[in-house]
């Protein structure tokens, strides 16, 4: 073969890098958080996650080089918002949804962020995808629910209480495992709302009287 044949070949050769579908990449992913709730991040390897997955440890370094990126790429896709997708018609209503929601993922969330937890100090891309998909789309929904409620005119948009509603909500989530030692589930997460939460924001709980 001339040299030139020879170039042509390699200009026409398809890229060794191969391609997976968004169907196989999920399972890559489901591996991946299924290890990390149960062994924690420093017990996954490429090897255990490509064992699970039924793959090769090298089609997974060729799609995501480290372990970091893999484990990143995978809490990205495994997002699932708490509050996106509420809308009941009033803020209070709204609010009551968004904690059952929150009840319901809860347990699971906060697994996958005790098992990254340690890692994300030491790698900025873990930190990232933590706070990209734990904290800012529900930062972004509850922006959205309190906006909504402005707007209809149901609370002040300078209402004293309104900047401590996501604190006291992604609080009482992550502080009652460890005050009492039990998940806080939908019915009290309902509570809180109806007890503490909404009375505070000068809010009568849906179903009950003014």
């Amino acid at each position: 073969m001339t040299t030139r044949e020879q170039a042509t070949a390699t200009a026409t050769t398809p890229s060794r890098r191969s391609k997976i579908t968004p169907e196989r990449a999920q399972e890559f992913y489901d591996a991946v958080l299924d290890q990390l709730r149960t062994h924690g991040y420093e017990a996954l390897t490429m090897e255990g996650v490509a064992a699970r997955a039924c793959c090769s440890k090298s089609t997974l370094y060729r799609q995501w080089k480290t372990k970091p990126q893999l484990v990143a790429a995978a809490l990205r896709a495994g997002r699932c918002g708490k509050f996106t997708s509420v809308d009941t018609g009033s803020l209070a209503g709204d609010l009551v949804a968004a904690a059952r929601n929150a009840a319901v993922q809860g347990e699971r969330d906060t697994v996958l962020m005790q098992a990254v937890g340690h890692a994300m100090l030491h790698d900025d891309g873990l930190k990232s995808a933590l706070r990209e998909v734990f904290v800012e789309p529900e930062l972004a929904a509850l922006d959205a629910m309190i906006g909504r409620a402005v707007e209809r005119g149901e609370i002040a948009a300078d209402h004293p209480a309104l900047p401590y509603v996501a604190s006291q909500l992604f609080g009482v989530l992550r502080i009652r495992p460890v005050l009492e030692a039990r998940q806080a589930d939908q019915d009290y997460m309902v509570r809180f709302v109806e007890d503490a939460l909404l009375p505070g924001l000068g809010l009568t709980p849906p179903g009950r009287a003014a």
